[in-house]
């Protein structure tokens, strides 16, 4: 058997569930493991500080946040890479031109081009964001990464402004289309290379579970590579195996398919 050391594991549709909970099988799979030494991170598009119930709940201490745009090991940072500020100059001009919304986030705050509008404030509720304020340009060196709502699916054309970036659908409630914007360069799969390398851990001994398109250059970038039954239906070609949903103990299952948790 492989010998395992470490596991990402994305947060909304894999570890939280629609409901905001968190399965028990799921909480006793990650123990389990960490009491074997397996290294254990989260690996999210979400903003670092609005983690922190769920980092609690699973006694988490390592973070990969923003889709790769920021990462801690232990308190220690491994990667800090902000978006270009003519990249996002760009980008709030499109938005202000086009009636679309979007929250950009620093590594304290998510800073959103308006306040009252309804997508925004269904935005805030789904993903329960509570350090929230209104953009201004002083931000605009500091942005990790970007979240772009109420495009239509041809709409994120608008955007790409720099070949590095690509446009990751977000499942967001009765929201029109929402995404997370990704760079080539910076992502998931990027941030877990570093780790790797740092921890001299090989591929082969990492695994790694998600849902969402944002996870796909995670997938690509360990040995065993999960999607949740749940996760976007072109996500599943990118990942070596297929577990259960969110709500049926897809990581307990993926974990003991694995033999860890005997």
């Amino acid at each position: 058997m492989t010998d395992y050391k470490i596991l990402f594991l994305d947060i909304d549709g894999t570890i939280v569930k629609p409901d905001h909970s968190i399965e028990d099988s799921t909480k006793e799979a990650i123990l389990r493991v960490k009491n074997q030494g397996v290294e254990v991170f989260l690996a999210t598009g979400r903003p670092l500080h609005e983690v922190a119930d769920i980092a609690e709940q699973l006694n988490v201490q390592s973070f990969i946040g923003y889709n790769g745009g920021y990462a801690i090991y232990k308190d220690e940072i491994i990667v800090d890479e902000p978006m270009k500020s003519s990249t996002i100059e760009h980008f709030v001009r499109t938005a202000k031109e086009n009636d679309h919304q979007m929250v950009l986030y620093t590594s304290e705050k998510n800073y959103f081009t308006s306040m009252e509008d309804k997508a925004v404030q269904e935005f805030i509720d789904t993903f329960q964001l509570k350090k929230n304020d209104l953009f201004g340009p002083e931000f605009i060196d500091q942005i990790l990464g970007v979240t772009l709502m109420k495009l239509s699916k041809t709409e994120p054309a608008r955007y790409k402004v720099e070949d590095d970036l690509h446009f990751s659908p977000v499942n967001v409630g009765n929201l029109d289309q929402c995404y997370d914007v990704i760079r080539h360069s910076v992502n998931k799969g990027k941030a877990i290379s570093k780790i790797l390398n740092l921890l001299e851990i090989p591929k082969e001994s990492a695994i790694a579970f998600g849902d969402g398109m944002n996870d796909r250059e995670m997938m690509q970038a360990v040995g065993e590579s999960f999607a949740m039954g749940n996760a976007h239906p072109d996500l599943f070609e990118f990942a070596k195996h297929k577990t259960a949903t969110v709500n049926d103990d897809g990581i307990y299952k993926g974990l003991a398919s694995l033999g860890l948790l005997k």
